[in-house]
């Protein structure tokens, strides 16, 4: 089994130095983590063979890092580490699907006789024939779509639904993250408990925290009686925290804590309470930038992307916006009575031209806008009211640009929906230039959240960079 990748994770210094160099003298490729965490996000970009990771780390110890190389990548046995040879070690490791365990202090022999047998085991497993299931089973009515994009999805969700694994959903607004959470919540053993979805853009700091962990009577002006947080309300369930940036550096050491602890202090309250849930989040900005720039705090980043789905945009889902147009135009059709053959050649070749910025959403309100407009039996391009490339534009007034995310709303409103496009993408250069290019301030000023203001940037295409070069 000479060449195969093995991974080896553990904290202290000297075991990493002393495996590698020993597997390595018998021509296995090494690579080392010294942490649960950076083992993850290794496994998360590259595949192994093997994994030998200590079951006593801080942060994220080996029967966590076990459990998300099960859902990663499931084939790959893993060998437990452990100075604390008990025989309940073994039996939650075994039973958490570890191929073996080795105590310390152990000696060359040891353990590559240990890696030798495990790499054997898994290529018995490979050689058996096993008929592919179909990428999509039971379970998943919900999606419409059969691009190799969400075949990926899908087996992601089969793979990860039976375990209690911390999901972290991301992709662009509109993609549909709230559906995948409520798919893995609907095929996972936690599917007869609660499932709690929180926007987390919805609510300022002070009721999210009190949303989330409740509050004791008197805690603050108008808590008027105890109050059960939504950690509490899902116990035993799933909890979704959709859009999770937009949460405070202070409430995000309070939901750090909850993981790590399991046990939630509501406002004003002394006394812990324990909570049994699994967690969701989801975001549609990048969390990995937000740590760099530091509104998002590191450790809570690795403690919710130990398992990661990400959602592709519709533009990237090939085939799949024939079926999922079809699949609108029959619900809403149902929904008002209306009887349809199907979308013309020329409808179609508009919605293939339109680059849906707000992807499945936008498309869903795109028909079924088309369906109460549309008077024959096929929806025209005349009942697509869409912008599109080949029209060279809109003629809008822009003599008046919003200065406040509140004037934005209110213009929204008066201007039909596809003439928003150019005055949001006005809205946020104006503010830009009013504040020297500089995102956090112009948030600031105009009432937005920086997360919220930074994902329009996004969906218009605006670089900062490039405008303030320009």
């Amino acid at each position: 089994m000479t060449g195969s990748k093995i991974l080896v994770v553990d904290d202290e210094a000297v075991i990493r130095k002393g495996l590698r160099r020993v597997l390595e003298r018998y021509g296995y490729q090494v690579a080392v983590s010294e942490s649960g965490f950076s083992a993850v996000e290794r496994l998360q970009e590259e595949n192994f063979h093997l994994v030998l990771t200590d079951l006593k780390m801080p942060g994220m110890d080996g029967i966590e890092v076990l459990k998300a190389i099960r859902v990663l990548q499931p084939e790959v046995p893993v060998v437990i580490i452990t100075g604390y040879s008990t025989v309940d070690t073994a039996v939650e490791a075994m039973k958490n699907g570890a191929f073996d365990y080795i105590s310390k202090p152990f000696t060359p022999e040891q353990i590559t006789e240990k890696v030798e047998k495990a790499l054997e085991h898994r290529a018995v497993l490979a050689g058996m024939s096993q008929t592919d299931k179909p990428w999509k089973e039971d379970g998943f009515d919900m999606f419409v779509g059969e691009s190799e994009a969400m075949q990926k999805v899908y087996r992601r969700i089969n793979q990860v639904a039976p375990t209690d694994s911390t999901i972290l959903i991301t992709g662009e607004s509109g993609t549909g993250k709230e559906l995948v959470a409520r798919a893995i919540h609907a095929k996972s053993l936690r599917r007869n408990k609660p499932f709690i979805a929180v926007d987390c853009t919805s609510l300022v700091e002070s009721l999210l925290e009190s949303e989330l962990f409740g509050h004791t009577k008197g805690s603050f002006t108008g808590a008027i009686q105890n109050k059960a947080g939504l950690f509490k309300v899902a116990d035993k369930g799933t909890l979704f925290l959709d859009e999770v940036s937009n949460i405070s550096l202070t409430t995000q050491a309070k939901l750090l804590r909850v993981l790590q602890e399991r046990e939630i202090t509501p406002i004003g309250g002394t006394t812990p309470i324990p909570v049994d849930i699994r967690l969701i989040a989801a975001s549609n900005t990048n969390l990995k930038e937000l740590v760099i720039e530091g509104s998002f705090r590191k450790d809570l980043f690795f403690r919710l992307n130990i398992i990661p789905i990400h959602l592709p945009p519709l533009r990237e889902r090939e085939g799949d916006l024939p079926l999922m147009a079809g699949h609108f135009l029959k619900v809403f059709a149902e929904e008002l009575g209306k009887e349809f053959r199907g979308i013309s050649p020329g409808a179609m070749s508009i919605l293939a031209d339109y680059p849906f910025s707000g992807n499945v959403r936008e498309l869903e309100n795109i028909i079924e806008r088309a369906v109460v407009l549309a008077g024959g039996d096929y929806i025209q391009p005349n009942d697509l009211e869409i912008l599109t490339e080949r029209d060279g534009g809109l003629d809008v007034d822009l003599d008046f640009i919003p200065e406040s995310a509140e004037e934005l709303k209110v213009t929204k409103k008066q201007l039909r929906e596809r003439a928003v496009k150019p005055v949001e993408r006005a809205f946020l250069i104006n503010a830009l230039e009013r504040n020297n290019w500089n995102i956090t301030r112009a948030a600031k000023e105009v009432g937005m959240q920086r997360p919220n203001f930074q994902a329009m940037l996004k969906k218009q295409g605006i670089s900062v960079k490039e405008y303030a070069e320009d």
